[in-house]
């Protein structure tokens, strides 16, 4: 048996590129910085980034590219793959990572769906319970009458 599995957490070093196969299969690659921390024989604490050609298809490919961008956080699940080719006479090899699953970390400014408002005044939060955006979630006024319930 035979295993072909790569998993890694890091940061895209440029905005992804989007292009299409003469197949109309969608194609998104980037790239990826993984910094490792250590210390070496000295007790000196060292650090060394190492980079990652990352290549997804089909839909993922599309929704990568539309939502992450330099410096984005995100966790690519694949396999190893090394494609060669000859320039000028020379073999060209690159070795990239054919992502199975691309998860989104976390973004920039906190939370899910954007950071604080754009607007130059604070939210009253009252205004934000109301909008939906409190902590607590809202229940109807009337009671529930074990009777409606369907199941």
């Amino acid at each position: 048996m035979y295993i072909n599995k790569a998993m890694v957490y890091g940061n895209l070093t440029r905005d992804p590129e989007m292009r299409s196969l003469p197949s109309g299969v969608q194609v998104c690659s980037f790239s990826l910085a993984t910094n490792r921390v250590y210390n070496d024989r000295d007790g000196k604490r060292q650090e060394n980034t190492d980079y990652h050609n990352i290549v997804v298809f089909g839909r993922q490919a599309e929704t990568s590219a539309q939502y992450l961008k330099k410096g984005s956080s995100t966790f690519v699940e694949g396999r190893m793959q090394t494609r060669s080719w000859d320039k000028d006479g020379q073999k060209q090899y690159r070795t990239e990572i054919v992502a199975d699953r691309v998860q989104f970390g976390p973004r920039p400014g906190g939370g899910e769906g954007g950071g604080a408002p754009t607007g130059g005044a604070k939210e009253n939060p009252q205004d934000a319970d109301q909008k939906g955006g409190g902590s607590a979630p809202e229940y109807p006024d009337e009671d529930i009458n074990p009777e409606d319930i369907p199941f």
